[in-house]
């Protein structure tokens, strides 16, 4: 299934075989300190710039009932961000998994968002539409 919406990962997860945790990290973009001017100017035209991941959330599909309910949530922790990766974990013999199960693979994420290792993640904006980012 192609994810062309929010609303499509949601279906996605729900329709899976195994039960799914979404798992979800909030990230600025940021311009380095040790940047180039040309880097300061594209960052400045609203290219580039360093990902900084913020805070990290871990939902079942059930608890999320669109893309606005996870900006408001969000949004209740007061940092500005401008991506949300997201990802889904799956359960194991019917069961979905916990929340204590994501944190190590949010950990992952988080981790691998910092590396520029993006390739297993689905980028949102701000407005719950998916991004392709480039290098």
């Amino acid at each position: 299934m192609t994810i062309s919406s929010f609303d499509d990962l949601l279906v996605a997860a729900r329709q899976q075989p195994l039960p799914q945790r979404l798992l979800f990290v909030f990230v600025a973009v940021e311009l380095p300190p040790d940047s180039t001017p040309q880097q300061r100017a594209d960052f400045e035209a609203g290219h580039g710039g360093a990902l900084a991941p913020l805070m990290c959330v871990d939902k079942s599909p059930a608890e999320l009932p669109d893309f606005a309910a996870l900006a408001d949530e969000a949004a209740q922790f007061g940092q500005a961000w401008t991506l949300v990766f997201a990802a889904a974990l799956s359960g194991s013999a019917g069961l979905p998994p916990t929340s204590d199960d994501a944190q190590a693979p949010l950990q992952h994420m988080v981790e691998s968002i910092r590396q520029g290792d993006l390739e297993r993640f689905i980028a949102f904006n701000a407005q719950g539409e998916p991004l392709q980012l480039t290098a």
